[in-house]
């Protein structure tokens, strides 16, 4: 690509927005600022795109926008006979602007597009594509990224975000068009509805979806009555409607919303990272807690697909970690549903590889099947569609991954905290029957399996240095994997992208059978174990760590030991 070039085309070219001709301006001067916007472009996988909003091919604009939905478009109608897409958004910057957009595309391609009218959580999308039967789905969101993000995901016709064989299809449409002129093909917004072509999705759509939702108690009725109080945030995103309104139909009649992050807000003035993960994004709602004396504080990603917790102990509010929530739920649904009869034969559950092994231990306890699959949510969606094929998608019971989403139910194919939110708060009310905090729970958990501490490091890698970077470091640990961590040895060394798992004590090799992904996995002695890979949605490399041992300290101790061998591997 040359980049001069392009830069000089996009001067000229991109005029529609305002905002893009200002920053091309003013950047005109600056050469390393021009190669950041225009060395590349935005790639499209199987989670879409997502990118730095801002002017270049290398950044999410309304130009990026409608060349990518023109190659879904060209991929659609070459594959399906009058072919339909819903499309929704989120809180962030730009949001409904790049719907619309893609909207507008669309209906120029003749593809109906079914579009929400306001912003909606990430699941809704999921669960429009099912009931409308739309062919694929959009949802812009950049999930929990900086505000400085914007993103679009692409769901297929089953819900499930797109799988690797599509989203490489229309990757290959896209990569044929240019970002101006006559290849892309526009619609006036106002011209689609009145031709039928542009749709909004009505709210009976809403209310089906919340019945589903409503669907997964486990024991309808237990918070009427309850007394249980929660503090809420939805963190400036789409969850605010939605979880209050789940929440009121159960009977959790004291919730307290955070005022701060209660209305949409794509600056996320008030948490620079609104993630669930971060403690510093739950600060407000976790002063607020020490204010209010709430049982537990619930908080919502931007796109509310995740949720995090705090949960009330004699000294304060403890933050859950993804995998701790999730075991809990895992715990409270299996035991419940064992108890009232309503657990199906055979039943499966679904983590991904990078979840915790607290789990497993948990399902053989209630003699639960447990799948393991790839990081990433659309391989849980896609267990649940191996059942439904079989006419056996009732034997789903939950999925869950270690990063905060979840989800019971089969009526999406996508992490849910709209469902997670409800099944936190029942699952709360259920033990306070039984003078149990949430708190009291996870240490008795821990008190039956051992002390299983989970840890995730995130090291940032940004731009096209950043990139180059992650590719060296693993490369080198595929061409020589570390023989010990922290003092344990390595007795399995796992390459996803290889398909291929070494054990180092047998001396044996056997084939994974699961899709390539650029994962690199090493169980030790004494039952802990490292992960390493880079994200797919972020300029990130991923380390997860497990730590096993006989109380939380001498855990944590194990996992700080671990971390610190892993960077020293890595060289970061």
């Amino acid at each position: 690509m040359d980049i001069n070039s392009a830069f000089k085309t996009w001067l000229s070219e991109a005029v529609e927005d305002k905002d893009l001709t200002d920053e091309l301006n003013s950047v005109s001067n600056n050469e390393k600022e021009i190669y950041e916007r225009f060395y590349t472009g935005l790639k499209f996988g199987t989670a879409g795109l997502r990118g730095i909003i801002g002017a270049g091919t290398n950044r999410m604009n309304i130009y990026t926008v409608r060349r990518a939905t023109q190659g879904l478009a060209d991929f659609l109608n070459a594959k399906y006979d009058n072919p339909s897409v819903a499309v929704s958004y989120d809180s962030r910057i730009k949001a409904d602007l790049f719907a619309r957009e893609a909207a507008r595309v669309l209906a120029g391609n003749g593809v109906k597009a079914y579009i929400s009218a306001e912003l909606q959580p990430t699941p809704v999308v999921s669960y429009a594509v099912r009931e409308l039967k739309t062919q694929a789905g959009i949802m812009v969101t950049a999930s929990h990224n900086p505000a400085k993000y914007n993103g679009y995901k692409c769901y297929g016709s089953d819900g499930c975000q797109m799988t690797d064989n599509n989203a490489n299809a229309v990757f290959k449409e896209i990569e044929k068009l240019d970002y101006f002129g006559d290849c892309i093909k526009l619609m006036d917004f106002e011209e689609g509805l009145d031709s039928g072509l542009i749709e909004y999705i009505g709210d009976d759509l809403y209310e089906k979806y919340l019945g589903k939702v409503m669907e997964q108690s486990v024991n309808p009725g237990v918070c009427k009555g309850s007394g249980l109080k929660v503090v809420y945030t939805p963190l400036n995103g789409a969850g605010n409607k939605l979880v209050r309104k789940v929440l009121d139909r159960i009977g959790v009649e004291d919730v307290v919303v955070v005022p701060e992050q209660e209305m949409p807000d794509g600056n996320f003035t008030t948490c620079p990272y609104p993630n669930p993960e971060i403690k510093e994004a739950l600060k407000l709602g976790l002063d607020l807690c020490e204010k209010v004396q709430p049982d537990l504080l619930l908080a919502t990603d931007p796109d509310s697909d995740r949720v995090g917790i705090a949960v009330k102990t004699d000294n304060g509010y403890r933050l859950m970690s993804g995998n701790e929530t999730g075991i809990m739920l895992m715990n409270y649904i299996l035991s419940c549903r064992k108890e009232n009869g309503t657990l199906p034969e055979k039943p499966v559950a679904v983590k991904t590889v990078v979840t915790s092994k607290l789990v497993d231990r948990v399902c053989e306890k209630f003699g639960c099947e447990l799948k393991v699959v790839l990081t990433g949510f659309k391989y849980i969606g896609e267990q649940i569609l191996l059942l439904e094929q079989k006419s056996e998608e009732y034997r789903y019971v939950f999925g869950f991954e270690e990063s905060y989403g979840y989800l019971a139910g089969t009526y999406v194919r996508d992490k849910d905290a709209v469902v997670a939110s409800m099944l936190i708060c029942e699952m709360a009310a259920y033990y306070r029957t039984k003078n149990k905090s949430l708190n009291d729970v996870m240490n008795e958990l821990y008190d039956e399996f051992g002390y299983y501490f989970n840890k995730t490091d995130a090291f940032e890698f940004e731009g096209s240095e950043g990139m180059k970077k992650m590719a060296e470091i693993m490369s080198s640990l595929r061409e020589s994997h570390p023989k010990e961590i922290a003092g344990f040895k390595v007795t399995v060394a796992s390459d996803y992208l290889n398909s291929c798992t070494k054990d180092i004590v047998n001396g044996t090799e056997e084939v994974i059978d699961l899709p390539k992904s650029n994962v690199l996995a090493y169980s030790l002695e004494g039952g802990g174990a490292a992960i390493v890979r880079p994200s797919g949605t972020e300029p990130k490399i991923k380390v997860y760590i497990t730590a096993v041992g006989t109380s939380e300290e001498d855990a944590k101790n194990i996992a700080a030991g671990m971390t610190d061998s892993v960077v020293k591997t890595l060289g970061i």
